[in-house]
């Protein structure tokens, strides 16, 4: 038995087809989705969301939004997502390393605010690389 997973974008779908498994990151912690889970709607957190597929782990960045899990179908929609294998290493660790220099000389609440957000973004897509190796 599988789920259909659909995760949107305000500008494309980037993922629309059958799964096994997933893992998605909320606000309140991991939850994993088979098959028959019970209906749920909940925030997704900045983080990854794993996919099991034909006995395969795949990763993807979300960049936080809503998940609505029921019938056997899962919709996300965050403001960004990206695949793990669409990101680029060298790309995205030079992100974190600027997000970091900036976190760290930020000053004032919302420079500090936007800078924790973009560092933890950052993170993120480097995770989500090297999350399933």
């Amino acid at each position: 038995m599988t789920l259909n997973l659909c995760v949107l974008t305000p500008n494309r779908t980037v993922w629309n087809s059958k799964v096994n498994e997933i893992i998605l990151s909320t606000n309140s912690g991991q939850i994993g989705v088979l098959p028959n889970h019970a209906s749920v709607a909940t925030a997704v957190d900045i983080g990854i969301l794993k996919i099991r597929l034909d006995g395969q782990w795949l990763t993807m960045a979300l960049m936080g939004g809503f998940a609505r899990i029921g019938n056997n179908e899962i919709t996300v929609l965050v403001n960004d997502a990206e695949k793990g294998s669409d990101i680029d290493s060298q790309e995205a660790q030079q992100t974190l390393e600027i997000a970091e220099a900036n976190f760290r000389k930020a000053e004032g609440k919302r420079q500090k605010i936007e800078a924790n957000l973009a560092l933890r973004r950052a993170r993120t897509r480097v995770e989500t690389i090297n999350a399933i190796s």
